[in-house]
Parts: structure tokens; sequence; C-alpha cells
């Protein structure tokens, strides 16, 4: 059987960030989300759950993404892990139809929303880890901006499917375009947004079939005998030499922190402007659209900015831009932008927010692409899903963090803008850890100290 070419395995990969942008763009932030905090009712009672619930996930990703991506290294075969991943990505999605207003059960919804986000997640530590197969060092900053802004255009394609054909609005029961939701759903029972579960399920299975088609594992081999406590063994002294290389170390400690504060800003966008500003389902996914379409724009550019400067700049720029953003949103209420009255009912507070989607969106977009080339330049060549699942483990081992902070701030004060003040906090830490990075890395042997 011949073998895809050179070009159809970069854009094999490209599919992957199309196939699951989805579950960020449908079900985190700009759909279920804003449905969850409607069914809740309470838009400080809905931040504080949804905080809860992808911190328990989170916790979980931290715990076996690092084994997961050491075990892979040993035992070979990369494909096997994502299509086992893809399936939980699919069950969790789909199941997502069942959360019904008239039977909502908060815990059953969240349970499969973290089946489907740890299946996420896990499909991305291994396909992440086949960038390097893709280019040279200097070609893999443009290769990862141009997935990165491809995944953004699926995103956004569903997105505009959602909010043109299915996500109807709860008080008039209809359609972004004023249509009555396609396929006869029920408006009354929120069918048409609730179809955002198996919508995000469909297209992900649809569209990883080119990637299954055209990805090769070219260091795809039988796991030997005993692979498991190999792993296991490898991946502790990993981490015991992990001080020996403060640049990795310093790197995947800032990236725990920056990455967290962005995607507390992702997950909580729709809830914050549901709750602070009364936006609708379809207003969050107008402001959905700005983000996603910068986001695409700007991941492209990053991805040229990354290739020609590296990524630790781009990295940089983007933190402080983030930072700036955070400390924005904490100040836009619905009669008041930066501390400024601007009265009841006035377009400021709404256009302003727009504004800052649109920033999160490009920033957001050029810092996740820039991140993980930077890990590649910091990992061990021979180690690299390993890397990718030390990678996962500092987005996640604080990812319970910001949700938690928020979630705890948020129930304390009973305020949804002092609720998410903890994002500058991380921003800053994550910023100043940054120092300690090298652009090109260690890459000193290690002694292991055991």
């Amino acid at each position: 059987m011949a073998q895809p070419s050179h070009r159809k395995r970069i854009w094999g990969w490209f599919f992957f960030d199309w196939a699951s942008q989805p579950y960020n763009t449908l079900l985190i932030t700009f759909i279920f989300g804003p449905y969850v905090g409607e069914m809740i009712g309470d838009g400080s009672r809905a931040q504080a759950a949804w905080g809860f619930g992808i911190a328990a996930a989170g916790i979980i990703i931290a715990l076996l993404a690092p084994i997961l991506g050491a075990l892979a290294d040993t035992g070979g075969n990369r494909l096997r892990w994502i299509w086992g991943f893809s399936a939980l990505y699919v069950i969790g999605s789909g199941m997502l139809w069942f959360a019904e207003p008239t039977d909502f059960d908060l815990y059953q919804t969240l349970f499969f929303f973290a089946i489907g986000l740890i299946g996420m997640e896990f499909a991305t530590i291994f396909t992440n880890s086949m960038l390097p197969d893709l280019g040279t060092k200097e070609e893999i900053g443009r290769i990862s901006g141009n997935g990165w802004a491809f995944g953004y255009v699926g995103g956004l394609l569903t997105l505009v499917i959602m909010l043109l054909f299915f996500a109807e609005s709860a008080k008039t029961g209809r359609t972004f375009i004023g249509l009555e939701p396609l396929f006869g759903l029920d408006a009354e029972a929120r069918e048409g947004t609730r179809f955002v579960g198996p919508l995000t399920a469909i297209w992900y299975a649809v569209f990883m079939v080119p990637f299954f088609l055209w990805v090769r594992d070219p260091r795809s081999h039988p796991a030997p005998k005993g692979a498991v406590k190999r792993a296991l063994k490898t991946l502790g002294a990993t981490l015991r030499c992990l001080p020996q290389h403060p640049s990795r170390f310093a790197y995947l400690a800032s990236s725990m922190f920056y990455r967290d504060a962005l995607n507390g800003m992702y997950t909580f966008g729709g809830i914050y402007a549901a709750g602070v500003l009364g936006w609708t389902v379809v207003d969050v996914g107008i402001f959905g659209i700005l983000a996603i379409i910068s986001g695409a724009i700007f991941a492209m550019i990053g991805g040229r900015a990354d290739s020609a400067f590296g990524p630790k700049p781009v990295i940089k720029a983007c933190v402080i831009i983030l930072m700036a953003v955070a400390i924005g949103i904490v100040s836009i209420r619905p009669d008041a932008v930066f501390g400024f009255d601007v009265g009841e009912g006035s377009p400021l507070p709404d256009i302003a927010f727009y504004v800052f989607g649109a920033v999160i969106g490009a920033a957001g977009g050029v810092i996740q692409s820039a991140s993980r080339t930077m890990m590649v330049r910091q990992a061990d060549p021979l180690r690299m899903t390993e890397a990718f699942g030390l990678y996962a483990l500092a987005g996640k081992a604080t990812s319970f963090f910001a949700p938690l902070l928020i979630g705890v701030a948020t129930a304390v004060t009973g305020s949804q803008q002092l609720g998410v003040s903890p994002l500058i906090a991380l921003f800053v830490v994550g910023l100043v850890l940054l120092r300690w990075v090298q652009p090109d890395g260690d890459q000193t042997p290690c002694s292991d100290p055991s």
C-alpha cells in the first residue's frame, strides 16, 4: 500500500485540530456552557458549578497524562491511543443531548462533559507529539500555526451552523436568523441547543477520517514485555531530572500558569457575559464568531512570527496582552466600562466585551500554537510523547486551580466580576517564570539522582 505524501501527512495532522476544535468552541465556551448557566438559573452558582466540574476532569487528566505519554514512547503505536480516546470524545459529547431542561441533572451533565473532555485532552497529547515528525525546527512553528488556524475555521463553521440552524433563543424559540431549529427539533425542549452535543460528536467522527487515512506513526512498534513498568520507571527518572534542566522546568511551570489562566477565560467567558451583561446563547455565539475569526487570522500570522523569531518572544507578548484583557474584563459592568459610568442601556459594555473577545481569540490562538512548538524545543527528541504528557500535566496540574479559584471567589463574594479576578495573578506568575526559559532549551545529559 502506497504511503501518503509528506503534504498529505501534514494535512492529516491539521484535521485533528479541525475535528476536535468544536469541543472547545461549542461545548466549553459559546453554546453549551451558557446553556448550563441558563438551566441553573443563577449566574454565580452556574459559574461556580462549571468551575468545580471542569476542575475534577482536570485532576484526572493531570494524573494520567504523563504516564500515558511515557507508556506510548515505550510501547509505541500512538495512533492506537488516539483511536481509544477518540471514542471517549464521541461518547461524552454525544450524551450531552440528554441535558433536558425539564429534567436537568447537573451531575450527569458534568460527568459526560468530563468524559468527552478527557478524551479530547488525551488524544491531543499524542497528536501534538507528532509535530516534530512533520518538519524541521524552523518549519514547525509555521506548521503549528497553520494547524491551529485550520482548527479555528472548523470551530467557526460549527458555531455558525449552530447559530443559524439549531441554537434557539429561550425567549423566541427561533435561531439567530429567525428559523425554527432544523429537523423538527422542539424549541420548547431546547432540542436545537442540545443538538450541540451530537453535532460535536458527528463532526469529530467524520473529520478524523483524513487523520487516520493520512497520518503515520514513524516510531510505531509493538509494546515490549513489561512496557508499563518500564514506562513508569522512565517517567520517574525524567521527573527526577527536571531540576537539572532549568529551562524545561521553568517552561513547564510558566505554561502551567498562563495556559490555566487562558483556559479560564475560554471556559468562563460565555457564562460571565451571560450573567453580568445578560447575554443570550445567541449573543455569546456572535462573540464567539468574532473571537474565532481573529484567532484563525492571527494563528497563521503568529506561526510565521514563531518561525522567524522563535516561540519565546511570541508567547511573552501574548501573555502581556491577555493579562491586560483580564484586567479590562473585571472593569466591565452593564452601566460602566473601565470604571467610567455609561448609564443603563448603553451599548458600550457590550461593544467593549466584543472587542475583548476578538483580542482573546487572537492572542489565545497564537500563544497555544507557539506553546506547543516551544515544548518541542524543550523536549528530549527520543521522549517526545512523554514530554507532551508532561506538557499536558503542566496544563492540567493547575487546570483545576483557575476554575477552583473562580468557583471559590465567586461563591465567597457572590460577584462574577470579582470571581474572575484570580486570572490576572495567574498570568503574572506565568510571565515571571518565562524569564528562565531558554529559546532552544537545555539538552544537557541528565544524571539520575536516584
